[in-house]
């Protein structure tokens, strides 16, 4: 039996907007993905201002947060994907914070 491939494109994101429970992010194909933002511990704890301090990689591929160091991939997101950072680096990210005066 013949097992036939299908490669499938992933589309870009053209917007971004971050609330208070979800990541929405809009593609350039017409869909609009919405995520809890549970799913993504560090814009949980991240101000209103820094959710809000994004930027695309690659055109559209990804989303950083620069404020955050959270990187967020479309396709990571089709695929369903959450957050994969330990409990201990979400540890030592949030006492870094802490120490700046962050959050």
């Amino acid at each position: 039996m013949a097992i036939s491939t299908v490669r499938i494109e992933v589309p870009d994101a053209q917007n971004v907007e971050v609330t208070e429970d979800h990541l929405k992010v809009d593609l350039r194909d017409g869909r609009t993905l919405t995520v809890p933002l549970v799913w993504f511990p560090r814009l949980v704890y991240g101000t209103p201002a820094e959710r809000a301090n994004w930027r695309f990689i690659a055109r559209g591929e990804g989303i950083h947060w620069e404020d955050l160091d959270e990187d967020i991939s479309v396709e990571g997101l089709l695929a369903g994907y959450q957050s994969m950072e330990s409990q201990e680096s979400l540890r030592r990210w949030l006492e870094a914070r802490e120490k700046k005066g962050v959050g």
